[in-house]
């Protein structure tokens, strides 16, 4: 079966098998930013954007995104610029081991396109569904903070 499928800014069509994710697609097309982790769609680890929500890609068949709109990790960058949110999970710490991190800036990138000027509490819920074995989630809640700041236009925390 083909699907049609804009990733990342970028129309493609694609060979796919039946009962292939989209997890899978993505992995097998050279996507490595979307986290190959619990496979069940507990950890948060292979989330990507479609039609701008965050969804977890092992939960998804890729036949359902056909026609659809996906944005990975990658696709957070314009132009060779990280995305406010990318810039302040490092300039916080916030990446440690790095295995959560493109799951958790879908998650805040999500967050953010539909509530800009979200709660601390709020913020920790909308990551609720990543999980971090490295942090106490303390740094992942500061970057959002920051990268909320800034994109305000106010000065680094």
């Amino acid at each position: 079966m083909k699907i049609a499928v804009k990733i990342n800014d970028v129309q493609r069509e694609f060979s796919i098998t039946p009962g292939e994710t989209l997890l899978e697609l993505l992995r097998r097309e050279g996507y490595k930013g979307v986290k190959k982790g619990c496979e069940t769609g507990d950890c948060g680890a292979c989330a990507v954007l479609l039609d701008g929500r965050a969804v977890n890609s092992c939960l998804v068949l890729a036949a359902k995104v056909d026609g659809h709109t996906v944005v990975t990790v990658e696709g957070l960058e314009k132009n060779g610029e990280l995305a406010p949110l990318q810039e302040a999970f490092l300039d916080t710490g916030a990446v440690q081991c790095g295995y959560c991190t493109p799951g958790m800036l879908i998650a805040a990138t999500d967050l953010l396109a539909h509530n800009p000027d979200p709660s601390e509490e709020e913020i920790k819920e909308a990551i609720s569904g990543n999980l971090c074995r490295c942090t106490g989630y303390v740094k992942q809640v500061e970057a959002i903070k920051l990268a909320v700041q800034r994109m305000r236009g106010g000065e680094d925390a």
